[in-house]
């Protein structure tokens, strides 16, 4: 059987590195191409024929979420498994909702990761199951976070705030106008009830969107 064609998404160089001897070390799996962003990605996706893509969420530029959702706006069919630190369930329901076929962290050990990749190139749907208990646990009376709330857009943007970047980075980053950003801006703040840029770092921290 020929093994499976991976593309890693990430912008640490020695990160991708690690994960490719991992996946590669199973004889099963080989990664065609390594990339540091999701603009890449973006741009390189319709030569590339793999099965899966591996990516990261937190990354310069436009970010995994948004990658995710411009990669299926043009079709392609390969799979998408999120590998990420993220282990709040906000960012796993975004990412899903953007297209991406599995959700696991960099906490998990290493075999789930393979598992993972072959369940996905499978056609299946791998979840973390701590992120997974806590879909379960969102979708109760109740228990939904205050981030869930939340368009994928104005996540996108409410975590762009939160690291540090303003309205002009956002729009760059985003490929809108700064007119829109700020319009956002506006939405989060009545949204989410906060009046100030510290007030949103300090949500953001407290729902592990960033972390000090």
């Amino acid at each position: 059987m020929a093994p499976l064609k991976i593309v890693l998404v990430d912008d640490h160089s020695v990160v991708r590195a690690g994960f490719r001897l991992l996946l590669e070390s199973t004889g099963e799996i080989q990664v065609i191409a390594e990339l540091d962003s999701g603009e890449a990605i973006n741009q390189q996706a319709g030569q590339l024929m793999m099965d899966v893509i591996v990516m990261d969420l937190s990354m310069a530029g436009m970010g995994g979420i948004e990658a995710i959702r411009r990669i299926r706006a043009k079709g392609i069919k390969s799979k998408i498994l999120v590998f990420t630190m993220h282990d709040n369930v906000v960012f796993a329901e975004q990412a899903m909702d953007a297209g991406a076929n599995g959700y696991i962290t960099k906490n998990n050990a290493a075999n789930v990761l393979v598992d993972a990749v072959k369940s996905v190139a499978d056609g299946g749907t791998y979840i973390d199951p701590k992120i997974a208990n806590d879909l379960t646990m969102q979708q109760n009376p109740g228990g939904s976070s205050v981030l869930g709330k939340l368009s994928r857009r104005e996540f996108q943007i409410f975590c762009k705030f939160a690291e540090g970047k303003n309205a002009q980075e956002i729009a760059d980053d985003l490929s809108l106008s700064v007119k829109t950003v700020a319009n956002y801006q506006t939405q989060l703040k009545e949204k989410l009830g906060i009046n100030s840029t510290a007030e949103l770092i300090k949500l953001a921290l407290a729902n592990g969107v960033i972390q000090m």
